[in-house]
């Protein structure tokens, strides 16, 4: 039987993987939205080849070109926020949402809306508006398949047994291109050295919370909202080989983890394919291979962007959107090369420093929150 299926950031890493296996499982899925912000070559190539019902720019300044690239296929176009929402809404199987940063908050909600089975992958829209998006999957009855490498591990654990039966979830990560550096050589790091992951192959923006360990902060508000445990039963372990993506702690003693290769068309194929499985390209794991695995203890001196996270969780209001936010705005200026990457987190933790608002209670709420954290963060790092 053939799937429906919106794909909400189409020409992003993600969004690459997943049209990888849709290719090599051409018969079960129908595309209808492909979206992206301004890569418009990309996009209608992709809305060519898999034949999409509308392919939608975000950067409306794009969607002349996006219409002569696809004049005469039969296939819509459409551009800006609206049409970015309007597409996630349309009835699909399944969407997959991978729209990076808090832009992709207002078309995931509007997917929500619709009821549909969301695979997502844009954590940002948890840490900024959690409790706002979770009640609205509650409320229209929308499932939501964590599509996040370490989420998806912890969602697999999970299958077969009761959250009551929870000790601890601990989430992994690598450490990034830098575990193993001292502050002062940080404080040197380049934009090229950063970008240089010793095991995923990513987007800039999720590579750089990966160096500075922002990502793994991210993640544990996001575990936090997904998943109904206590923040002090989250825990954070530094597994440099990649192959243990999350674990669960049981409170009989046992621990189940879940491995595999550090490539997201494992957990992108867990959720396409759910509650079944489906065949990868992905080669088996070869733990003789590999030897050895390595675990440590987070180093929050040298990287505090996992304690900013936490202490904003625990804060909770709309500290996780000023968190989110500041941290958007401080990799994009890292990237630009504007400020050392040491200061990312500086600006992060003094953007923290200001009076919170109190918890937003609805999306345009989150949306005026994480403007004005960036108005913020951009003041202080003309001073860092």
């Amino acid at each position: 039987m053939t799937r429906s299926i919106s794909i909400l950031g189409a020409t992003g890493s993600i969004g690459a993987s997943t049209l990888d296996l849709l290719r090599r499982n051409r018969g079960a899925w129908k595309v209808v939205a492909l979206t992206a912000n301004s890569r418009v070559a990309e996009l209608a190539a992709l809305a060519r080849e898999f034949d999409a019902d509308i392919a939608v720019v975000a950067d409306e300044r794009h969607l002349p070109q996006l219409r002569e690239a696809l004049s005469g296929t039969g296939i819509a176009t459409a551009g800006g926020a609206a049409a970015l929402c309007e597409a996630s809404a349309r009835p699909v199987d399944m969407t997959v949402a991978a729209i990076v940063g808090c832009a992709g908050l207002a078309p995931v909600m509007a997917a929500v809306a619709r009821g549909g089975t969301i695979a997502l992958a844009n954590k940002e829209a948890l840490v900024s508006a959690g409790d706002i998006l979770m009640s609205e999957v509650e409320r229209h009855k929308a499932t939501v398949l964590p599509t996040d490498s370490e989420h998806n591990a912890i969602f697999q654990c999970l299958a077969g047994n009761r959250v009551v039966d929870i000790r601890s979830i601990t989430l992994t990560a690598s450490g990034g291109p830098f575990r193993a550096w001292s502050q002062d050589q940080l404080a040197t790091a380049t934009r090229e050295q950063a970008l240089r992951h010793p095991n995923w192959d990513m987007g800039a923006k999720i590579t750089i919370d990966s160096a500075t360990m922002m990502n793994k902060g991210l993640e544990f508000i996001e575990a936090y909202h997904l998943f109904p445990v206590e923040l002090d039963q989250l825990r954070i372990l530094v597994h440099p080989q990649s192959v243990i993506h999350s674990m669960v702690e049981f409170r009989d003693g046992s621990t189940l983890a879940q491995l595999g290769p550090s490539d997201m068309r494992v957990p992108i194929a867990n959720c396409l394919a759910w509650p079944e499985r489906m065949e990868t390209p992905m080669a088996s794991l070869d733990l003789a291979a590999i030897g050895e695995l390595s675990f440590f203890a987070p180093d929050e001196e040298r990287f505090p962007a996992t304690r900013l996270a936490r202490e904003a969780a625990q804060s909770g209001g709309a500290a996780p959107a000023v968190l989110n936010a500041a941290n958007e705005a401080a990799v994009a200026a890292f990237l630009a090369g504007k400020i050392a990457f040491s200061h990312i987190t500086v600006v992060v933790e003094k953007t923290l420093q200001r009076s919170i608002p109190l918890g937003p209670t609805s999306l345009e709420e989150v949306l005026e929150i994480d403007a004005n954290a960036r108005v913020w963060a951009n003041e202080l790092m003309e001073h860092v």
